[in-house]
C-alpha cells in the first residue's frame, strides 16, 4: 500500500511552490499515486527533461492546475523542472 506524503512539514508545504509557474502544491492523493505507478510499470511514464520513469513513486506533490507531479524521495521534494512528471489529466 502506498503512503501519503505525511512527512513533510505543513509550513514546508505552505511556501513550497512551482518553480516553473510559481503554482501553490498540494498533496498527491493515493489515487493518483497509483495511476502513475502503473503508467511506470507500463513503461509509459517519462519525466519532463525526456527521461524514462522506472522507480514507483510513493509520495509526491502535484502543481495547483494538476498538470505537474513532483516526486518525493527520501522525504526531499525533488523542485526541479526536468524531474517533474507531466500528467496526462487533470489530478
Amino acid at each position: 500500500m502506498l503512503r501519503v506524503l505525511s512527512v513533510i512539514d505543513h509550513n514546508l508545504l505552505d511556501i513550497l511552490v512551482c518553480p516553473e509557474t510559481k503554482q501553490v502544491l498540494r498533496v498527491a492523493d493515493e489515487s493518483v499515486l497509483e495511476a502513475v505507478n502503473a503508467s511506470i510499470a507500463a513503461g509509459s511514464m517519462t519525466n519532463r527533461g525526456g527521461e524514462a520513469v522506472t522507480a514507483t513513486i510513493a509520495e509526491a506533490l502535484i502543481r495547483e492546475d494538476g498538470d505537474v507531479l513532483y516526486p518525493v524521495r527520501d522525504d526531499i521534494p525533488i523542485m526541479l523542472i526536468d524531474e517533474s512528471i507531466p500528467l496526462p489529466t487533470q489530478a
